[in-house]
């Protein structure tokens, strides 16, 4: 069943990580989205991941809608180049209006903050507050270790192998957005 899939919410690191090819994927994705025109929704960021995937968008003529707390702006943080810059008071807020513009949510490489936001929404979507497909870009295989830590919280019976199943994994944007529905 096709999904209408106007915006996707990218979660990513806001520094490059160590291997080239997280920037260039970033940069790729939100390219790619834009040429499908789809709208891409993200952490307002300009450095790292965040910021690839903001230019990616924006080169390619893309609708990019930032959301991003009022102490990051004031830490120049933000980029001010965007379609729009949502100013949120706190992270609960800055995620809550996220989920609410998304249609989609996809993680790409990142850290502590990336691994939270997309094991939120997905965690959502298990409990019955969005209907909203879930995925992992893995680019160069870096989602595999989390993917082999969550195949053992089934084993250990906390987790049911259908919340794993519906995850979309994929190592191309085309794939994601496939798996989406889209």
């Amino acid at each position: 069943m096709a999904r209408d899939i106007r915006r996707v919410a990218v979660f990513c690191g806001s520094s490059p990580g160590v291997d080239p090819s997280f920037v260039s994927s970033a940069h790729d994705v939100g390219r790619g989205l834009a040429e499908r025109g789809i709208g891409l929704v993200y952490g307002g960021g300009g450095h790292g991941l965040m910021g690839a995937v903001a230019q990616g968008a924006l080169d390619a003529g893309g609708e990019v809608t930032g959301v991003i707390p009022q102490s990051m702006v004031e830490r120049e943080w933000g980029r001010h180049d965007l379609t729009e810059l949502l100013v949120v008071e706190t992270m609960h807020e800055r995620k809550a209006k996220m989920a609410e513009l998304a249609d989609a949510f996809l993680a790409l490489p990142g850290g502590i903050g990336t691994l939270e936001e997309i094991i939120e929404v997905w965690s959502w979507r298990h409990i019955g507050f969005n209907d909203d497909p879930v995925g992992f870009l893995d680019v160069n295989g870096f989602w595999r270790p989390l993917l082999a830590a969550l195949g053992g919280l089934v084993e250990a019976g906390f987790v049911r192998r259908e919340a794993i199943d519906d995850l979309v994994v994929a190592t191309t944007l085309h794939e994601a957005l496939d798996g989406f529905g889209k």
